[in-house]
């Protein structure tokens, strides 16, 4: 077998005591919507969905078409919300699939409703009411006229209402304002019943019993045992992180003081030093400005970056290990005996969100799984 030079490890048991844990921390009324577009968020959706499907999971949400088809190779039989606004031609494939599109405009209603006289199929969809995020949705003070619409028209079936919060960790007064203008509505005209309505996800689910309009809640990467923001009252939760990311040393060599590293020579070597080079860079997902003050576990130790992150490889200063050989494995994220890095803490040293770095690592790294059923 080569050697893998980047990989991530996914533990999969992990992952379904997240959901558990999350499930048990919410009231029991809300249902749990739980959102693996792109790609699960870097775990990779068909295996998430499965032990999803198995801890039992029954709504996904995803971006796109695309991603729905995904989930359809596994199975049939739960729905799937499309959470991004539908592309004109995207309508032809919502008849009979149980996808149920997000519908942000008037726009997009007729273009579906036409395609579903002409096949005399009925369809469900959501309505998405922007409440002050400024992306999609009908704005609020539009909502009523497109609601009428829907109910005027014997193809198109309301399933549910949603919008999405703009900043709820660090605006709760925004939020609220933005709670109350979907409260508003829906308190505006007679709704038809078992509507789905939720506004909250990974971030601000855990006061939704003050809030009994809402009946749903999207989760993200809180079900991937990611804290989106310290200031987060979630801790309480007990979750876990599903995903690691490892790399291996390449080369090991020592270089004399006063030794420029990597490109740009922006840093200089201020004593003899021994460096190992690890074979994965940016093109596997590490992000350049991870390299200014970003380090790796290696032998129980945290090793220091030294000089730019490129394509295909790190630099990193192991002078102070006593024994250290090519070939060994380093930590990007994770944990060893008594060091971690976590995800969190990676991103905030890359100047970035947990949701980018998830996303960003690409193909060419390796997906294990942990923990798999069967």
């Amino acid at each position: 077998m080569i050697p893998l030079r980047a990989w991530t490890e996914i533990d999969l048991s992990a992952y379904e005591r997240n959901l558990k844990n999350i499930k048990n921390a919410l009231p029991k009324h809300l249902e749990f919507v739980s959102v693996v577009k792109a790609d699960a968020y870097g775990h990779g959706l068909p295996q998430i969905v499965e032990r999803s499907l198995q801890s039992g999971i029954k709504a996904f949400a995803v971006a796109n078409i695309h991603e729905a088809f995904e989930i359809r190779n596994i199975g049939v039989g739960w729905p799937i919300l499309l959470l991004g606004a539908l592309l004109p031609g995207e309508e032809h494939f919502i008849p009979n699939s149980d996808f149920i599109p997000t519908i942000s405009s008037i726009e997009e209603l007729h273009r579906l409703n036409r395609v579903c006289e002409a096949v005399n199929t009925s369809v469900y969809i959501y309505l998405e009411v922007d409440t002050g995020m400024g992306r999609l949705g009908i704005w609020y003070e539009d909502f009523t006229e497109c609601f009428n619409l829907v109910q005027s028209m014997n193809f198109i079936n309301l399933s549910g209402i949603y919008t999405h919060f703009s900043d709820p960790i660090n605006d709760p007064e925004f939020t609220l304002l933005q709670r109350q203008r979907m409260e508003a509505l829906l308190n505006s005209q007679p709704l038809p019943k078992n509507l789905k309505i939720h506004a909250d996800n990974s971030a601000s689910f855990w006061d939704l019993h003050k809030y009994p309009a809402f009946n749903a809640v999207r989760i993200g990467l809180l079900q991937y045992g990611v804290l989106s923001n310290e200031k987060s009252n979630l801790g309480k939760l007990n979750i876990s992180p599903t995903l690691s990311f490892y790399t291996k040393i390449g080369l090991i060599k020592k270089l004399p003081k006063g030794t420029s590293i990597s490109y740009g020579r922006k840093y200089i070597l201020k004593k003899d030093s021994k460096i190992a080079i690890l074979t994965a860079g940016y093109g596997d997902g590490i992000p350049i400005a991870y390299g200014e003050k970003g380090s790796v576990i290696i032998r129980d130790q945290l090793c220091p970056i030294i000089g730019q992150i490129t394509m295909d490889q790190i630099i990193v200063d192991v002078t102070e290990l006593d024994v250290v050989e090519t070939g060994e494995t380093a930590i990007l994220i994770g944990a060893s005996k008594t060091q971690t890095i976590s995800l969190e803490l990676f991103s905030e040293r890359s100047k970035t969100i947990p949701w980018e770095i998830l996303c960003s690592i690409t193909k060419r790294v390796n997906r294990t799984y942990i923990n798999p059923r069967g």
